[in-house]
């Protein structure tokens, strides 16, 4: 009878633990019943698919360069712990995704222990943008990457990493089994009233910094267009942030959680107020026109304008190298840009209609309708370990 592989998966957000979770279900597919035991750290999706965590990954969770040396002891001390997990459980192969300054740092720690240790990085860090340098870094430590970008394989294996371009998860998204008519009747929302989705992020520091603006964009919204229902998805990550701050909000906010209500109410939505990260490439998916905001520690920001190599935040404007969707971001994000924005998207259909058709080609040059990213990774990470499909 063949050993049961042990596979460590590590991921510390939202969208890892999407990825995570995908990868998870697709190796279990080929391996079948018993093939393999998964340990390492996830979220709610991660943990649904048989994965125990040792520790919330929200802790993890860190976005900027100020938040991330305040949060560093802590950072390193998890590494540790995870290396030791390491270490007890011996697993045959390590996947750490996305997440660069924890997950470089657990490379380190696992490539010093177990130098045999196949180490996997899956999703690169965004080296064609900003800090060139952490190429060379992750060719040091780690053994294979699992790229989501077309554009990502050159920058690394030049230096010797090799590279297997898997697709972004994101882009197989299926909405056919959304159904926002169904959360409109339960919310009490008729089928023609405007919806204005709002989606202020799955970090604790997004919903610190993002999330004022945002309000206030709403409240001049709701001013002028009294008619206009207004939904919350929120994450779970920041459930409880959120959910204490839209309390106090003195019009009717519709908060609703989990996956379903999520993209039922995407494509329910009229149009978006997004945070810049993954759920822009959802809502585009959904075929929602957006408004992107987003805010960073001033410092962070200062530093990071002078090493960003490219003029557009959202991953779909990158592809179509033009602000498809508007991008407000730092000082522009404020509450009276950001309705502005909206309110021509809200009162104006062709203009929602044109930005969604853009959208959709945007889509097209970042690989949509090609095959199934998580069945990708699946067959590349059986193939690093010498394992044919069950």
């Amino acid at each position: 009878m063949t050993t049961p592989l042990c596979i460590m998966l590590v991921a510390a957000e939202a969208s890892g633990d999407d990825r995570g979770a995908e990868l998870m279900a697709a190796l279990k597919a080929h391996l079948g019943p018993g093939g393999v035991r998964f340990v390492g750290l996830g979220g709610e999706r991660m943990t649904a698919e048989g994965l125990a965590s040792p520790f919330d990954m929200s802790e993890l969770s860190i976005l900027g360069l100020v938040e991330g040396l305040m949060a560093y002891r802590r950072v390193i001390r998890r590494a540790d712990e995870m290396a030791a997990l390491a270490r007890r459980e011996k697993p045959d192969v390590a996947i750490l995704i996305d997440s660069w300054g924890f997950t470089i740092r657990l490379a380190q720690r696992l490539k010093a222990q177990t130098p045999d240790l196949p180490v996997i990085k899956y999703v690169a860090p965004q080296v064609w943008a900003y800090r060139a340098g952490r190429a060379a870094v992750l060719a040091r430590h780690v053994d294979h990457l699992l790229s989501i970008h077309t554009f990502d394989a050159p920058y690394f294996e030049k230096l010797g990493l090799p590279v297997t371009f898997v697709g972004n998860s994101t882009l197989g998204l299926d909405f056919s089994g959304a159904q926002p008519e169904a959360l409109r009747r339960r919310l009490g929302i008729g089928p023609t009233e405007p919806v204005l989705l709002v989606l202020p992020g799955s970090r604790a520091s997004e919903i610190q910094r993002v999330l004022p603006p945002f309000e206030e964009a709403v409240a001049l919204l709701k001013a002028a267009r009294p008619n206009l229902q207004v939904i919350l998805p929120v994450a779970s990550t920041v459930a409880d942030q959120v959910k204490a701050r839209v309390a106090g909000w003195p019009h009717r906010v519709h908060v609703v959680e989990g996956e379903a209500d999520r993209y039922a109410a995407m494509k329910a939505a009229t149009v978006a107020l997004a945070c810049s990260g993954t759920v822009t490439t959802e809502l585009a998916l959904a075929g929602t026109p957006m408004v992107v905001g987003y805010r960073l520690a001033p410092l962070t920001y200062a530093i990071l304008k002078r090493l960003i190599r490219t003029d557009y935040v959202t991953l779909f404007n990158i592809a179509a190298q033009a602000f498809v969707a508007p991008e407000l971001i730092q000082g522009d994000c404020v509450g009276p840009k950001l309705a502005r924005e909206l309110a021509l998207r809200l009162d104006d259909p062709e203009l929602r209609a044109t930005q969604v058709a853009a959208q959709n080609q945007a889509l097209a040059k970042m690989g949509r309708g090609g095959p199934d990213p998580s069945e990708a990774a699946a067959l590349a990470v059986l193939k690093i370990l010498g394992r044919g499909a069950a």
